[in-house]
């Protein structure tokens, strides 16, 4: 079963105030989307973000955004580049490739001789 995991591309602390306790110490964090299996190692084009107060810890979701907030996260979007979209195989398939190339050779091996 594959894993999922969402890796933090970009960190940024904003200086808008929080719409619940009105404090000034947001962070807004973008993540990508990674997938682990037992043989390939996925990077998705999916990214999600999140916008948490340093003071009350509560999320803002973006039915509470104020119109700065809007702003901000929209420049914020455009600066987050995510990593290209890339599967990689893992150490255990190149190990399975090169036991089935031995096993390929060895096989011929005795039917020749």
């Amino acid at each position: 079963m594959a894993k999922e995991k969402n890796i933090a591309i970009k960190e940024v602390e904003l200086t808008n105030n929080c719409p619940e306790c009105y404090n000034q110490l947001l962070k807004l964090t973008f993540y990508q989307k990674h997938t682990y299996n037992a043989f390939f190692h996925r990077i998705t084009t999916q990214i999600s973000h999140e916008i948490k107060c340093k003071t009350c810890y509560s999320m803002i979701y973006p039915v509470n955004w104020t119109e700065d907030i809007e702003r901000v996260f929209e420049y914020y979007n455009k600066l987050a580049t995510p990593e290209k979209k890339a599967t990689k195989p893992t150490t255990l398939t190149f190990v399975l490739i090169a036991l089935a190339v031995v096993a390929v050779g060895v096989g011929t091996y005795f039917l020749i001789a």
